[in-house]
């Protein structure tokens, strides 16, 4: 992604970062166009977003949220170090979190990977920028929707998503693989007419398609 605008994993869900320098009207275009090409990852996502020391008006702020709503995004709060910024976010009806002004930054490692223990149930959705490993079963009516791989130590019965940010390298496996929908990428797989083989298997892109081995096959 541009560096005006990074997107990451973090202990609130999904962090939006703008640059405190660059033009209002440009950084919106960016974003635009970021949330538009990867619609099938932040469709349904909730953001903090982060303003650091940049001076935003309530005005400019409806303005963000109108664009990114367009894109199926909410936004949960803001941080920012700046007083009239905060001011402006409780304006439109967001929390704010103050940011130390004068002290350097504790930097983020980028979220490479999540582990999560549970079973995910109907209506539950899981996302994350980077790989998933999910100890428990994803029943039916249930997402998981990944940056990168997904690893299903359970049933995977609902609907993965792999590679959502554009990742046609990101497999998808689980001790047993019925799933309602497979997507890695750009690419959806049906699930397959005949009896599931109960075994571990593994979904991964070759030639243009998604295909489904056993995991005994895997090569990387």
């Amino acid at each position: 992604m541009s560096d005006l605008i990074s997107i990451k994993g973090s202990r609130d869900g999904l962090r939006l970062r703008l640059d405190a320098n660059a033009a209002w009207s440009e950084l919106l275009s960016r974003l635009d166009h970021h949330l538009g090409e990867r619609r099938s990852f932040f469709h349904g996502a909730s953001v903090v977003i982060d303003l650091g020391d940049r001076e935003v008006s309530s005005a400019q702020l409806a303005e963000m949220l109108a664009l990114i709503r367009q894109h199926g995004v909410q936004a949960t709060a803001i941080d920012s170090s700046e007083r009239a910024t905060r001011m402006a976010a409780r304006a439109v009806g967001l929390a704010t979190r103050p940011v130390a002004r004068y002290s350097e930054p504790t930097p983020m490692p980028d979220a490479e990977a999540l582990l999560v223990m549970r079973t995910l149930r109907s209506g539950q959705v899981l996302r994350h920028t980077g790989h998933i490993t999910l100890i428990g079963d994803v029943n039916p009516g249930a997402e998981i929707i990944a940056g990168g791989s997904v690893v299903v130590w359970g049933r995977l019965r609902g609907l993965v998503h792999a590679g959502a940010l554009g990742d046609s390298s990101a497999i998808i496996c689980a001790l047993e693989l019925r799933p309602t929908q497979l997507r890695i990428a750009d690419l959806i797989a049906r699930p397959p007419d005949q009896h599931p083989i109960n075994r571990p298997e593994f979904a991964r892109v070759v030639a243009g398609e998604i295909i489904v081995d056993g995991w005994e096959t895997f090569k990387r």
